[in-house]
């Protein structure tokens, strides 16, 4: 049964920074491309950025330069570092683990940025 637990969302001001943690379980970590969407209230889930089995990583244009995505296979744990946060990036943040497309969700984390 595969587990994804998220953590690190919470309530920073404009300009601050959070990293994002998912923890994965259930699963062979390392041959999964893992992924970090969004999604803000009335809108629909985006992707925000995705690290693959190989490592190679892509971004939302709206998140480059900003968010860097990363993962640790020892630890089944993805990353995402959020620097320069600014109100448009709230939302609630969900891990998500691909394989194939066969798609595995956490329970999301809620990021708020506001003053």
């Amino acid at each position: 049964q595969v587990q994804l637990v998220e953590s690190g969302g919470g309530l920073v001001q404009p300009g601050g920074s959070l990293r994002l943690s998912c923890v994965a379980s259930g699963i062979i970590f390392s041959i999964y491309d893992m992924s970090w969407y969004r999604q803000a209230p009335g809108k629909q889930r985006e992707l925000v950025a995705t690290i693959r089995k190989i490592g190679s990583t892509n971004y939302a244009d709206s998140v480059k330069g900003r968010f860097t995505i990363s993962r640790d296979n020892a630890k089944n744990t993805v990353y995402l570092q959020m620097n320069n946060l600014k109100p448009e990036d709230t939302a609630v943040y969900y891990c998500n683990a691909n394989l194939g497309g066969f798609n595995s969700w956490g329970q999301g984390t809620q990021v708020t940025v506001s003053s």
